[in-house]
């Protein structure tokens, strides 16, 4: 019975943070690509003032898979290996972090071109 709970809560908080792009899109004159920046930007900043931790704790994928937890996991990829390497880290972190998320979006996207059929504008 504790996994539907799990699942409730990764619904919630996924779904609320849908609802709030959802929202900004509808009532303010941001861009798509404002507000994804935004939400990449946000789960940096709460991860680092130690809110996005609890956040994961509590809604597990509800909070990983939303474009704040890429921004977390990027942060805390540099962050973990500016303590490792130092300064190079800075560079290398975020992408050593996100690396088999990135992966993923590549081939998915590449065989989603494949079998799609592309019309020009």
């Amino acid at each position: 019975m504790d996994f539907i709970l799990e699942y409730i809560k990764a619904f919630a908080v996924g779904g609320a943070l849908c609802v709030i792009a959802q929202i900004l899109l509808d009532k303010t004159a941001l861009t798509p690509a404002r507000i994804l920046v935004g939400y990449a930007v946000a789960g940096v900043i709460l991860g680092a003032v130690g809110l996005y931790g609890p956040l994961v704790d509590f809604a597990g994928a509800g909070a990983t898979t939303p474009l704040t937890g890429f921004g977390n996991l990027i942060a805390t990829g540099i962050k973990e290996a500016v303590e490792e390497k130092g300064l190079l880290g800075a560079l290398t972190g975020g992408l050593s972090a996100a690396s088999a998320g990135i992966a993923a979006v590549l081939c998915f996207s590449f065989i989603a071109a494949l079998v799609s059929r592309g019309r020009p504008k």
